[in-house]
């Protein structure tokens, strides 16, 4: 019933609400967040110009891609990387903006993540960087890179996840959930086959079907069909002769049509050569080409990309489909609607909860290598003397290692550290020991330290000497550093050994003290000659911000380290495949425009590797001690047989044997008995990691389906099991497995 009424403030309510109903009602179907996507898609599409559809499909500055103004669609903002939001640059130049409030934190590098074997810190660790992103304004972080560790020399090694399929494709799909939790877009990258940066705009590679989809492929596809992540970035190597960032195989065929991926593919930096190709072979998103499509630039060039105004003017000529183009425009808005178009929050910056994160990652990705006489932890009873040598002590590690340098709110160094959790427990001194990289800037960023010192390599040598007579423990950082020829993007390392006279150096330590431990801050392997001499060998990564408060708790036993390898550490180069069949760099064809780099290693990468030559790499994959001791024992399964559709559950019971709380990574692997073609001794097929109280056991399952029994057969050019005989092998390394069960696929 209608009530008259003079009251003003109920007229205005009705007449709001009528305004309210009105303007919803003539709401555009993709303003409406209400809608599905794919209605939202198509509503925006068709209401967008030829010139529109064009201006989004390619960059407008050196990390931005246009928007549509007229529709409300805002600018998409991309940026590196995966360890940390990079600093913003100028927006046509690659110099620094000078922001003041483009500081960050410094996750630890994606080897950290992969050691500690833990995808619930990967996705901790995709959720904390998206919600940096998401402060920043950045729409789509270029991350994280699945690219496998063929060879140690590779210098973005320390960007990616590992030697292993398996254990990539694990850690990467919840770091992927985790950020895009924020609508914030992954872009997994480098699609694919970039396993070295020297020649990397110039090197085809020739590869097997089988390795190509047994090695290579498992954690892109992981990132696509069960992370479904929005971006995926093409690499700048070549495969089948075509540059990946526009190639008719893996994008087209393979990505958007046997996968099904419904994201965007978008280039790497000046990784588009060609406007038929980027149009007709799978890209969708075109960035950083220079006028020439890879090294020359001209300012503000970006209506002259491949897939501006050449390709407009191909439309218009009839060269080129409308259905191909909306086929990309669709990709990009399908972004839009899950980013920049999506009711998001604002975001955290160098929060408390995000230093903890990084933490966290650091304390359970290092990786106790070795540990001789139970040196570590140190003892601190008795107040020692320690002295800590090595310029990785001092040296920030955040800026530099190309586009993943990083511009940081703060970074402790180890020394720093050390010092600060040692303080009143024993007496801290320094000293050099070697001279390296003491440059400190990458593309603006400085470091701010001076690290210039002129004594020569022996007086560095012999003053680190002196003082380590006189020490109870002698702590070297050492290892590499994120300066061209070692861990550093666009180049290779020349050599397997170490650099700046570090052996030299470590030798003479341990000729005079007996407690030397060597703390490797690297994301790559290297020879250790020495490592006989010391006590004990600490895995340090690359790990950021909390880099000195983690490795001391390391050190001193506030945690215990649980961190595994996710690569094997070979004792020479030639524990490599790439190597050992020299067919690492490649050869330059007669043009001297194009390497073929052939693949002869295959599947065999890694501990397959080392497995088939019977070689015994210093440290194998999956090794990791720890300050405790455990006992795996009582494996059990949950059936003799198992179908193709079925499951199959692994249970071990793990004991902590010590007297320290610890964590232990039960690794399960697979041994095909008989099958109609070569395959390696074992592979990584499932992994739990388990926290355990002394005197505390606790069973741990791990479950296996078809696809672990599987190999790709290049007859059918699919995957296939056989039926017969397997064998499950249980421990808690590639080199440990010290439980065995049988089992019969039928």
């Amino acid at each position: 019933m209608w009530r008259h009424t003079n009251n003003k403030s109920s007229l205005f309510s009705i007449v709001c609400l009528a305004l309210t109903l009105n303007v919803t009602a003539q709401t555009p179907v993709y303003q409406d967040s209400s809608k599905p996507i794919e209605q939202r898609v198509e509503d925006a599409l068709s209401r967008m110009t030829l010139q529109e559809k064009i201006r989004v499909i390619h960059a407008q500055s050196k990390f931005s891609s246009a928007g549509v103004p007229r529709l409300g669609l805002p600018d998409f903002w991309t940026d590196d990387g995966p360890h940390g939001v990079r600093p913003d640059v100028l927006w046509d130049k690659w110099q620094q903006a000078g922001q003041s409030n483009d500081s960050c934190v410094a996750f630890p590098a994606l080897t950290c993540l992969a050691a500690t074997w833990n995808p619930n810190l990967a996705h901790l660790y995709g959720h904390s960087l998206g919600e940096e992103a998401l402060y920043r304004g950045k729409d789509m972080i270029l991350g994280p890179g699945v690219n496998i560790y063929r060879t140690p020399l590779n210098g973005r090694n320390f960007e990616y996840l590992g030697e292993d399929p398996y254990l990539s494709s694990t850690m990467v799909v919840p770091y992927i959930q985790g950020m895009q939790e924020n609508h914030v877009s992954a872009c997994v990258k480098h699609f694919c086959l970039n396993n070295n940066e020297e020649n990397r705009n110039n090197t085809n590679i020739i590869i097997s079907e089988r390795a190509l989809h047994e090695i290579y492929l498992p954690a892109f596809h992981a990132a696509v069909t069960k992370a479904h992540v929005w971006g995926l970035m093409g690499a700048y190597n070549l495969y089948r002769n075509q540059h990946n960032c526009h190639n008719q195989y893996l994008l087209r065929d393979l990505v958007k049509g046997q996968w099904g991926y419904d994201g965007v593919v978008i280039s790497d930096w000046g990784g588009c050569h060609n406007t038929d190709e980027a149009v007709n072979y799978g890209l969708d998103m075109e960035f950083g080409t220079g006028t020439n499509g890879l090294n020359r630039s001209t300012n503000n060039a970006y209506d002259n990309y491949y897939l501006a105004l050449p390709y407009l003017k191909g439309i218009q000529e009839g060269k080129y489909s409308m259905q191909t183009l909306d086929d990309k425009v669709r990709r990009v808005l399908r972004l839009f609607f899950r980013t920049t178009m999506a009711q998001r929050g604002h975001g955290f910056l160098c929060s408390e909860s995000h230093y903890e994160a990084a933490r966290k990652i650091a304390d359970e990705g290092i990786v106790l290598l070795q540990n001789r006489g139970g040196v570590l932890p140190l003892q601190l009873a008795a107040h020692p003397k320690v002295l800590v040598v090595g310029e990785n002590a001092i040296k920030m590690m955040t800026v530099g290692g190309g586009s993943s340098s990083l511009k940081v709110q703060k970074e402790i160094s180890p020394l720093q550290g050390l010092r600060d959790r040692l303080k009143g427990k024993a007496d801290v001194d320094y000293e050099r020991g070697y001279v390296g990289d003491v440059t400190g800037e990458y593309n603006g960023v400085t470091t701010g330290q001076n690290l210039n010192d002129k004594r020569s390599t022996q007086q560095l040598v012999s003053d680190a000497v002196v003082k380590a007579r006189q020490a109870d423990y002698v702590i070297v950082f050492g290892g590499l550093n994120k300066s061209p020829n070692q861990d550093d993007e666009g180049y290779d390392r020349k050599s397997f050994a170490l650099p700046y006279a570090q052996d030299t150096l470590v030798e003479a330590l341990s000729k005079v003290n007996k407690h030397v431990v060597f703390v490797s801050i690297s994301g790559n392997a290297f020879a250790m000659p020495w490592h006989q001499q010391v006590t004990a060998i600490v895995q340090g990564w690359y790990i950021g911000s909390e880099a000195g408060e983690a490795l001391a708790d390391v050190l001193c036993g506030d945690v215990n380290p649980s961190g595994k390898l996710p690569f094997t550490w070979g004792t020479r180069l030639e524990d490599y495949g790439a190597h050992a069949l020299n067919t690492y760099p490649g050869t330059w064809r007669a043009d001297h425009k194009v390497i073929d780099e052939d693949y002869k290693e295959g599947i065999y990468v890694g501990y397959r590797w080392t497995d088939k030559q019977h070689v015994r790499p210093l440290f194998a994959f999956g090794h990791g001690l720890s300050y405790t001791t455990f006992r795996l024992s009582n494996l059990r399964q949950s059936a003799k047989e198992m179908t193709r559709d079925g499951k199959l559950t692994f249970t071990v019971n793990v004991e902590n044997t010590g007297n320290k709380a610890g964590a232990e990574t039960v690794q399960l692997y697979i041994h095909d008995d008989k099958c109609s073609v070569d395959r390696p001794q074992k592979e990584l097929k499932g992994f739990a990691k388990v926290a355990l109280q002394p005197g505390q056991s606790k069973d741990v399952s791990i479950t296996i389906d078809n696809g672990a029994l599987s190999f790709y057969d290049e007859g059918t050019h699919a995957w296939k099991s056989e039926a017969g005989s397997f064998t499950a092998l249980v421990g808690n390394a590639s080199d440990h497995l010290t439980l065995k069960a049988k089992f019969t696929l039928r």
